[in-house]
């Protein structure tokens, strides 16, 4: 990779606090557009995803907020933060007192913005960039947010969550409406009213559920 990572989040981010969890500081891009154009022309050659990483989404903020209010949730235990992005849910985690927190993603960048962003908060968190769907080893709580946002995707993690469920774990899911949430497949915890950038959503405030995934039935 020719551009370092760090250098390039320092450059292309500022610190700021996600509106719905004052309580976290991240590095974010201020400016939606100009990142996500920047990430294009500077980082397409080498295969990058877009900069999902500097961005507080509506399902992660959600999530964040549930776990820092109700800590019971993680404290004591194993805890995967999966699709992290930012690390802003297993920041939240790991500040609610879980024993070890594991935040997972694919995306190069997002495993050096989660190492900055654990900094800024004063808390350790493990990373995973390899693709962790369909694996089990032995969290006790799988969080995930703002996942369901493509069809295919949905149905890789539909089956896997459910298996999780079934064998024990707590997994739960932050949703602000996406097209793909198997709401019939989950029990809603709390709703909360986030607010959001206007450059990546449909509107400032999105309507935003933490879900508890239920285990399959026929499992």
């Amino acid at each position: 990779m020719k551009t370092d990572p760090e250098r390039f989040i320092l450059d292309n981010t500022s610190v700021l606090s996600p509106p719905h969890v004052p309580e976290i500081r991240l590095r974010l891009a201020s400016e939606a557009h100009d990142l996500w154009l920047k990430t294009e022309e500077e980082l397409e050659e080498i295969g990058l995803p877009p900069p999902f990483w500097a961005f507080a989404w509506a399902g992660g903020q959600g999530l964040a907020r549930y776990v820092l209010d109700h800590p019971a949730t993680v404290r004591g235990c194993s805890v995967l933060d999966f699709a992290s992005g930012s690390g802003l849910v297993a920041i939240a985690a790991k500040l609610a007192g879980a024993a070890e927190v594991v935040a997972a993603d694919i995306d190069p960048l997002s495993q050096t913005a989660i190492r900055l962003n654990a900094a800024l908060n004063g808390v350790r968190i493990d990373h995973r960039g390899d693709d962790l769907i369909g694996q089990d080893l032995g969290w006790d709580v799988v969080l995930a947010g703002d996942v369901f946002y493509d069809r295919t995707f949905a149905l890789a993690l539909i089956p896997w969550f459910s298996r999780l469920a079934g064998r024990g774990a707590t997994v739960l899911v932050g949703d602000p409406g996406r097209s793909y949430c198997p709401r019939e497949q989950m029990h809603s915890l709390v709703t909360y009213e986030v607010p959001v950038t206007r450059a990546l959503e449909d509107s400032e405030i999105k309507r935003t559920t933490v879900w508890r995934f239920l285990p399959d039935p026929a499992s």
